[in-house]
């Protein structure tokens, strides 16, 4: 079952987040029919997405994080809530490259190549918070390490990982987010550093069969770790019939008759699940009437 756990250490001057994500990153594959390369890149977002998301506080509170490059794959969006709910697509899911020439590993930086990532809170405030930083490798962790430090002034270790089967399934997902509160003594950034230099990679973590408890329980050796909670992630999208016709209706009357004059039915899909729609001509006629 993926899950999150939180947790703090060092008397709650450190804060931290791991999860295991393997079910949704399978889902998302399923549901874009992602090449590896994708596969990882999109399930390193969506974990991110996932415990970013349960860090807000609000019931409606929603995470979007968006990467756009100028790679072969474009970009990604990721959207979670406070839930542990978290839905996501690539721009380019089909896409294809040899692995990295230094460790044989999935290319995702080369995928993504050049660009930014956007943060965007949506806290019910009158106005989004949105935070850009320039991509520093296009591998998402590192990416999302700057953002912390340069945004969000909260300085931050962010490890993701996502191991494929030989038939392209995924065999495991996963990653952790730690993050330093003011006034955290030197000593504990001491050993905290020292945790991890010592720990492998979040793949190889999770090919021991390592829970997200495990990992937390490395990374804070010696700090006096308290775990905090346990929430379900999954990945959900909450697109529906009402959804999409709220959505043409918003496109406007001019729009929706010059779709009724073609006299035929139309296709409506869902970017983040791929889900399809049809509305017929009828319906079209009546969303019409709803239209200004």
């Amino acid at each position: 079952m993926d899950h999150i756990i939180r947790a703090s250490a060092d008397n709650e001057h450190i804060r931290a987040f791991a999860a295991t994500t393997r079910d949704l990153t399978e889902e998302a594959r399923i549901a874009h029919n992602t090449s590896p390369v994708v596969t990882a890149a999109l399930g390193r977002l969506l974990t991110a997405g996932a415990m970013m998301g349960i860090m807000m506080k609000g019931d409606d509170d929603v995470l979007t994080l968006q990467i756009k490059g100028n790679g072969a794959m474009g970009g990604l969006t990721v959207t979670a809530d406070s839930k542990g709910h978290v839905k996501g697509y690539p721009d380019e899911p089909l896409v294809l490259l040899p692995p990295r020439a230094s460790d044989h590993k999935l290319d995702v930086g080369g995928a993504i190549g050049r660009g930014t990532l956007r943060v965007i809170k949506d806290l019910g405030m009158k106005e989004p918070y949105i935070g850009e930083v320039d991509l520093v490798t296009g591998e998402i962790a590192e990416d999302l390490t700057y953002y912390f430090a340069q945004s969000e002034q909260t300085p931050s270790t962010v490890g993701l990982g996502v191991l494929m089967n030989k038939d392209n399934t995924v065999s495991s997902a996963g990653g952790f987010i730690i993050q330093l509160m003011p006034d955290v003594k030197d000593e504990s950034i001491d050993i905290l550093e020292e945790n991890l230099k010592k720990l492998p990679s979040v793949t190889s973590l999770l090919d021991e069969g390592k829970s997200p408890r495990d990992i937390l329980a490395l990374l804070l050796s010696g700090l006096d770790m308290t775990v905090l909670e346990e929430t379900e992630t999954s990945f959900r999208c909450d697109c529906s019939p009402e959804r999409i016709e709220r959505a043409l209706i918003a496109t406007g009357r001019s729009e929706l008759m010059s779709m009724i004059d073609e006299g035929r039915d139309i296709e409506m899909v869902c970017s983040f699940c791929n889900r399809k729609y049809t509305v017929s001509v009828e319906e079209l006629k009546k969303l019409c009437n709803e239209a200004s």
